[in-house]
């Protein structure tokens, strides 16, 4: 009998099969899937530090007094904040988020912070969900960041119908980091659905950006709604927080439309 014969051919054969899978799944990141993707333009790139800013801004207890604040400071007027919420405020059903009005760029901003390692909520907003549990507008969404999204909107729904009253050339954008960015996309959605409760006649007006977005939608949808949701993805992953508030970096950043999953 040959060596062969004793071998279990099959069991080696899926164990290098697994193996081949999970190094290939690790040395994989998130510039091979943007590696085709073209490099935003200044225009494109413009809000992305100064929204940045706006989401770091999240974590401070006190704007006037912060603890926390990249270099050269968060270029916020703290009157100008409308309304801030803590996890006590959204009792673990949503991020921490602010709404500020900049009247320096015509735009009603709603921030919400990313993944808070030290809060249960936060992972269970996120692990509620399973594939194909959700369906929205002809597709699949993320069950617990479309039900965060729908917290806010029913919070907050006034407050922002009354700023957009109060300053219709002003456009309502919504940003987020990491989790706060699938909350953001998903607001974006349930508002471009719901125009009508926030005064709203043009879609154009409502934008959303996803800072390292997490992966909330089907591809049909991130196609159906890429003139609202744009995607700001890293290609240095290491140094995201750092690049992310620099212009002068923007070259390293692709910006595309909507998360898929």
């Amino acid at each position: 009998m040959s060596l062969a014969c004793c071998l279990p051919i099959l069991e080696c054969v899926y164990c290098l099969a697994c193996a081949r899978w999970a190094w290939q799944r690790c040395l994989h990141s998130a510039g091979h899937d943007s590696e085709t993707w073209g490099l935003a333009s200044p225009v494109e790139f413009e809000p992305v530090p100064r929204l940045c800013r706006y989401i770091l801004a999240v974590y401070e207890d006190d704007l006037a007094n912060p603890l926390w604040a990249p270099p050269g400071g968060y270029r916020m007027n703290p009157q100008w904040v409308v309304t801030r919420r803590t996890y006590d405020d959204t009792q673990g059903r949503a991020p921490p988020y602010l709404i500020y009005l900049d009247h320096d760029h015509n735009d009603v901003v709603l921030a919400i912070r990313g993944l808070n390692l030290a809060k249960e909520t936060d992972y269970a907003l996120l692990l509620d969900n399973r594939l194909g549990k959700r369906k929205f507008d002809g597709g699949y969404v993320h069950n617990g960041l479309l039900k965060a999204a729908g917290v806010i909107l029913d919070a907050e729904c006034d407050v922002l119908k009354d700023l957009l009253e109060k300053y219709p050339n002003y456009t309502l954008t919504f940003a987020g980091h990491s989790l706060g960015s699938g909350v953001a996309a998903m607001l974006a959605i349930l508002v471009v659905q719901n125009k009508e409760r926030l005064g709203i006649e043009e879609r154009k007006r409502i934008r959303c950006y996803a800072m390292a977005p997490a992966r909330c939608m089907s591809l049909n949808l991130a196609v159906r709604y890429a003139d609202v949701i744009n995607s700001v993805v890293s290609r240095m992953i290491f140094y995201l927080a750092h690049l992310l508030l620099w212009k002068t970096f923007s070259s390293h950043f692709s910006v595309c439309h909507a998360c898929y999953v």
